[in-house]
């Protein structure tokens, strides 16, 4: 009997349009076209709006609030001429005489990704790079011809990076036809690239067989007994800040830091996917429940590999078989991240060893951190899958 019902409607009652929109001066761009205008002198004004068609037939309306008088119509998926109506709007929601402008969008981002599309074989699969240098958000469609012929979409590769680079794998070293397609988040699409790709046997290496091989002058846990080093081939993926392998902070905060294994087989590597563990979040510190990117996550590491390693610590003998990056998708500053980082970091960075017949098989490993998010070189964990050709 309390209840009572709302009802959603204009803000006013004011039924007497608002002046038009006046001086608009077009700005082409990318994919786009900015607006810039003078505003009704209209004390009721509430916002401006502009309606235009898409390649897709779909009608989309940009809304600038009255505090400004510039807006971005983005969405265009080619550079013809394109008829835009801009429209005032009280806060009774009583639109203006349409002004008819015409906007002539520059060629979309996603020509320029399809241009620099590189296509390459993989380990247990094809590897994809393209320049994004607008760094706008696209993907690129990886398909491919099933047993019957068949094109099936196996992944999008979706990111914002200047320099894209990923991975389709689980696939045998068999001969496979792939097309490569980009797009944007309004469905506009370029031709299509066609490639053959020959993947490179790779498997996951037996972690059980996985042990620490301490050298002189390797770094040594925080509180021994406490954070062994096997922690990082447990199989233990969940967060928890127990599960991960945390090293001390060095007297010089700046010196490389290594730590020695013996992963059991000789094997030629081809890749170390890392896992992070991710502090407790701040609250507004960032996207996600953890926060990776900062203090003792690696951030530059090198990976050095042998067959006999040399019992005084020194790196005599041993071979670089790769030096790694780490790096923010979204490039916010320190100790914020977007959600597109956090998703990244759960599902584990992914590191290639160059394709080359001059990397050896290798028993043992080092992992040589150069520099953490923090500046330091103090470094942890939490997990490792490292996969390479045993045979």
């Amino acid at each position: 009997m309390g209840c009572t019902e709302d009802e959603l409607e204009p803000m006013g009652h004011n039924s007497t349009p608002p002046g038009q929109v006046t001086g608009i001066e077009v700005e082409n761009l990318p994919g786009k076209a900015k607006l810039s205008y003078t505003l009704p002198d209209d004390p009721d004004l509430l916002y401006v709006k502009a309606v235009y068609r898409l390649n897709s037939g779909v009608m989309r309306e940009i809304k600038a609030s009255y505090y400004t008088n510039t807006m971005t119509l983005d969405g265009f998926g080619d550079t013809n001429i394109h008829e835009v109506q801009v429209y005032a709007v009280n806060r009774s929601e009583v639109a203006s005489e349409p002004v008819s402008v015409k906007v002539q969008p520059q060629e979309n981002p996603i020509w320029s990704v399809r241009r620099s599309l590189v296509i390459a074989d993989d380990f247990s699969g094809v590897n994809i790079k393209a320049e994004n240098p607008s760094r706008e958000s696209v993907a690129i469609e990886i398909m491919c011809k099933d047993s019957l012929g068949t094109w099936q979409t196996l992944e999008s590769v979706e990111s914002s990076l200047p320099k894209i680079e990923a991975a389709c794998r689980g696939l045998d070293t068999l001969e496979y036809e792939f097309r490569f397609t980009v797009r944007d988040r309004f469905l506009n699409y370029t031709d299509t690239l066609y490639a053959t790709v020959h993947p490179l046997f790779e498997q996951m290496l037996d972690k059980s067989q996985f042990k620490a091989y301490n050298l002189p002058g390797d770094a040594s846990p925080e509180q021994p007994g406490w954070l062994e080093m096997d922690r990082m081939w447990n199989n233990i993926y969940d967060y928890t800040n127990h599960e991960r392998w945390l090293i001390a902070m060095p007297s010089d905060v700046h010196a490389p830091q290594i730590s020695t294994f013996d992963i059991g087989t000789p094997a030629k590597l081809s890749r170390l996917t890392l896992f992070d563990w991710g502090y407790d979040n701040a609250a507004g510190a960032g996207a996600g429940d953890r926060m990776f990117y900062t203090g003792e996550h690696m951030r530059r590491f090198e990976i050095w590999g042998t067959m006999t390693p040399s019992p005084d610590g020194s790196l005599d003998g041993w071979t670089l078989l790769a030096t790694f990056e780490n790096e923010k998708p979204s490039q916010l500053p320190y100790g914020q991240q977007s959600q597109e980082d956090f998703d990244t970091a759960v599902k584990g960075f992914d590191f290639v060893f160059p394709v080359s017949a001059e990397i050896p098989k290798v028993r043992y490993v080092r992992i040589r951190n150069l520099e953490s998010w923090d500046g330091t070189t103090k470094f942890g964990i939490a997990e490792i899958d490292l996969y390479g050709d045993p045979r």
